[in-house]
């Protein structure tokens, strides 16, 4: 399911990207493009943190491979981060200090997802 959605949202995303411009697109356009930027970057890292753990756990760093759905968990927070970074860029907005304070957000929502599942 995950794959198809990958999918999905790249044909979608380069059919905005090669029609639209950003000037001529509605809000809701940019809307979309954000949700399905953020579709992508989820099926990317989830599928990063899963061959990442099968990885650790065949040289033997690690002790038992990471879940789908624990992959899954963590990559949704952690997808969150290109999709403020990319805002944040678009609206002229990002400095070091904005990074930080995504940096630590991102390392607090890493925590409670940890603890959590």
């Amino acid at each position: 399911m995950l794959s198809v959605s990958i999918l999905v949202a790249f044909v979608l995303l380069s059919a905005i990207l090669q029609v639209t411009s950003p000037s001529t697109i509605h809000p809701a356009g940019i809307l979309l493009v954000y949700v399905l930027f953020y579709v992508l970057a989820l099926g990317a890292f989830t599928f990063f943190l899963v061959g990442a753990s099968s990885v650790l756990v065949g040289i033997g760093v690690a002790r038992e491979r990471l879940g789908i759905t624990k992959a899954y968990y963590f990559a949704s927070v952690l997808a969150l981060a290109p999709v403020i970074l990319l805002a944040m860029k678009s609206i002229g907005r990002l400095a070091i200090y904005e990074i930080l304070l995504i940096i630590i957000f991102e390392c607090i929502a890493i925590i409670y997802v940890s603890r959590r599942y």
